[in-house]
């Protein structure tokens, strides 16, 4: 298992992490998603741990908290060193009635903050998240209110997830201007079905120093190989059940064409293939596997191993490739000879 680090910071983290999404089951959205209750979740942390995985990602709103709390009692169960995992969770979803229990808010990162520290039986948090955007609250008190928690020691690191570019760009440059925690870190939807953080945050980050961590690497299920234009799933899978995140499923089942032979040459799953595409990808920093059976989390590990070609990974481009969109398309055009020129190309060339 490789490890890369987190942005800009000195942490290292595995290129594959365990998320936490199928832990608990409680309400209506969770329980269509998994709810492995605490032994079938400690097999999982278990697996993930003894190969090499070193990242955890969980939320205070998984299953009502109780993600977070199965979680924390996995590492204690287990008796996994603390200072051998790097935890991360996430807040800004609703955690109990009234006004102020959502957000990014200074009055609710705090409390949350409290509140999943005491689920996760820890003093600290590696990477906490703001887990979206919030329209109702200025950006700098979010920023002021995690760089307190940074300064007190019960948060390390922070970052975001579900931000636009521009967003994460404005929130760089305040925390620059006043000297305080900066965004290390993108947790984002990143499939080779659906491509669109390419446009506008893969420059972002690679610019600005940003990590990224990959959320729901098979667009939930649907480049697990199981379904296709012929095959819609088992009843009771996850995209029977909750068919998220959108997806075109047009260009979803052309790639999964492509994929299906790739794997059945090296005799492993279309799921290994599509996270191996991801972990091919330089913008990536970690991608967040998650399972509801130790099977299929080894099978995912397994993606690690897998080495695409130069010319997989051409094909690949082209079935998967975002249609051309301006800007873009116009970079593309009035760019070409100063790319060119960046690139060392004889003058001849240039035309």
């Amino acid at each position: 298992m490789r490890t890369n680090k987190l942005g800009r910071t000195g942490l290292f983290v595995s290129e594959l992490c365990l998320g936490t999404m199928t832990f608990g089951g409680t309400g209506e959205v969770w329980s269509k998603i998994g709810s492995l209750q605490q032994s079938e979740a400690e097999a999982l942390v278990k697996t993930a741990v003894d190969r090499g995985i070193n990242f955890i990602d969980t939320a205070d709103v998984y299953s009502g908290g109780l993600s977070e709390e199965i979680t924390g009692q996995a590492l204690h169960g287990l008796g996994i060193a603390r200072h051998d995992v790097v935890l991360a969770t996430k807040a800004f979803g609703e955690t109990g009635p009234g006004p102020n229990t959502r957000g990014s808010s200074r009055v609710h990162l705090i409390e949350a903050c409290k509140a999943s520290l005491k689920r996760l039986k820890t003093d600290y948090i590696d990477l906490y998240q703001l887990h979206g955007f919030d329209p109702a609250t200025p950006i700098e008190e979010s920023l002021r209110a995690l760089d307190v928690l940074v300064s007190h020691g019960h948060v390390r690191y922070v970052g975001v997830s579900n931000w636009a570019a521009w967003q994460i760009a404005k929130a760089l440059g305040i925390s620059e201007r006043l000297g305080l925690a900066r965004f290390e870190s993108l947790q984002a939807y990143y499939t080779v079905a659906g491509r669109d953080l390419e446009r506008e945050l893969v420059p972002m980050m690679r610019s600005e120093g940003v990590g990224l961590m990959v959320w729901s690497p098979l667009a939930g299920g649907l480049l697990s190989g199981k379904y296709g234009r012929d095959a819609q799933g088992e009843q009771g899978s996850r995209r029977t059940a909750f068919d998220f995140p959108p997806v075109d499923k047009d260009r979803a089942w052309d790639v999964v064409d492509a994929l299906r032979p790739m794997a059945e040459r090296r005799g492993v799953s279309v799921a290994q293939i599509a996270l191996a595409w991801l972990l091919h990808q330089r913008a990536v920093t970690s991608v967040i596997v998650g399972a509801k059976r130790v099977d299929q989390l080894e099978d995912n590990i397994a993606a690690a191993s897998v080495d695409l070609t130069a010319e997989e990974m051409d094909a690949i481009d082209r079935v998967s490739a975002l249609p051309a969109e301006y800007p873009g398309w116009m970079f593309a055009r009035q760019g070409e000879v100063r790319r060119r020129q960046l690139a060392g190309e004889p003058r001849a060339e240039m035309r």
